[in-house]
């Protein structure tokens, strides 16, 4: 039976992914709507409490007190995978996200201090009825999904000069389903993970330097996150032979990457703002060998503990954002932006649950005062399409990922 372990798992290599709404990697472009909708080109201009995801410095642009929620919604127009036997939209074609966050300068200080939770990435993709090589039909899942909890700080260290820092407790998860019901045979059986999960400490530093009235300059520091899961469950189905329940399941390799921002901010009048931003992303360190261990199962006819190691290799990323902010009134601010990055998963270890293949975005959106405290801020961003052609070990050559949609955002603040 040991040959249909090593089978599955190296199917299990390629479908351990991230969320179909990822987008610079398994990041997404932007945290909070302003940050978002300028097309992610947030590190010279962070000014509400998405500062702490983004560049926490700008947390002292935020006086008196200062509250954020957000919420998106992902519409999927072509999440597809296709082969020789299908061309199939994956299942879940909706995902939400929400988050938010409470800021408030602190008294007779140069310093506000707030706390955020952000949804950093999630979701997945499900594909319910795949044609199989083995003439099945079957169910093929990935659900990976990765919150912060950030508390943070920022100062105004002098006339032009913002410091500031977050801490971010990191939740992730993982669930899985590769052709479960689908008969055995000498060389494969199906298989679900469940409830690995993990709970991490990262950190981000920032700083924004007011050059004159219209430039400004911004850099971010984010330190490398392991995200090594563990305490999951699993099940092989063997058919006749019986289901092999693991009460062991850890998957261990992934991480959020090391990245460096630096970004411009210029107003040249009291109307417009343009902002930019280039940020490394260390993949290549991040998401290079994946190891997956099953261990400690009371099947007499499955190995006792079975370990894989699956090869990503992930490339280092370059992410560029252009940004703008027209004040069209006293109550309302346009918004436009532009994200581009080039995808950081190697061609042959693409995958339709490893939907990381997004390179541009286009967004739009509006913020409106509601009245002296609230705020609402709303928009749309395009997620350009992108397919990839790769050979697949178990699909065939030629075999086929697509991807593009759109997020709707929403961000309702109050600030006084």
């Amino acid at each position: 039976m040991k040959r249909n372990h090593i089978f599955a798992m190296a199917v299990c290599g390629l479908a351990i992914s991230t969320s179909s709404h990822a987008t610079n990697g398994i990041n997404l472009i932007g945290y909070g709507a302003e940050s978002t909708l300028m097309g992610g080109a947030d590190t010279a201009v962070a000014r509400d409490t998405s500062a702490l995801n983004t560049n926490p410095a700008g947390l002292a642009q935020v006086k008196g007190k200062l509250m954020d929620a957000y919420g998106s919604m992902l519409r999927t127009t072509d999440l597809s995978h296709q082969d020789a036997r299908n061309d199939q939209h994956a299942d879940n074609r909706y995902v939400m996200l929400a988050g938010g966050g409470y800021a408030q300068q602190l008294e007779n200080s140069p310093c506000t201090a707030g706390i955020g939770f952000f949804s950093q990435g999630g979701a997945g993709a499900v594909f319910k009825h795949i044609n199989t090589p083995f003439g099945t039909d079957d169910e093929m899942s990935s659900l990976f999904g990765i919150a912060k909890i950030t508390p943070g700080i920022g100062c105004q260290v002098s006339d032009n000069l913002a410091i500031g820092g977050s801490i971010s407790m990191i939740y992730a998860s993982i669930e899985q389903k590769f052709f479960y019901h689908t008969p055995p045979t000498s060389s494969f059986a199906g298989f679900k993970n469940k409830g690995v999960d993990t709970l991490r400490f990262g950190f981000k530093l920032g700083a924004q330097y007011k050059l004159n009235e219209q430039w400004t300059l911004g850099a971010s520091y984010t330190e490398k996150t392991e995200l090594p899961l563990t305490g999951g469950t699993a099940k092989f189905n063997y058919g006749s032979a019986g289901v092999a329940k693991y009460d062991n399941l850890s998957i261990k390799g992934f991480a959020l990457p090391r990245e460096v921002a630096i970004g411009a901010a210029f107003k040249p009048n009291a109307d417009l703002l343009l902002s930019a931003k280039i940020n490394w992303l260390n993949w290549a360190d991040a998401i290079n060998d994946v190891t997956t261990t099953w261990s400690d199962t009371s099947s007499s006819f499955a190995p006792a503990s079975v370990v894989n190691v699956s090869q990503q290799d992930w490339r280092n990323q370059l992410v560029y954002a252009l940004g703008a902010a027209y004040t069209y009134n006293d109550k309302t601010t346009l918004y436009a932006g532009y994200n581009y990055g080039k995808n950081p998963v190697p061609r042959n270890n693409s995958n339709a649950l490893l939907a990381a293949i997004l390179e541009e975005h286009i967004t739009l959106g509006f913020a409106r005062k509601l009245d002296e405290t609230w705020k609402l801020t709303s928009g749309i961003e395009f997620l350009l399409p992108k397919k990839v052609t790769y050979d697949s070990q178990l699909f065939g050559n030629n075999t086929e990922v697509r991807n593009e949609g759109f997020f709707l955002h929403m961000m309702l603040s109050k600030q006084w």
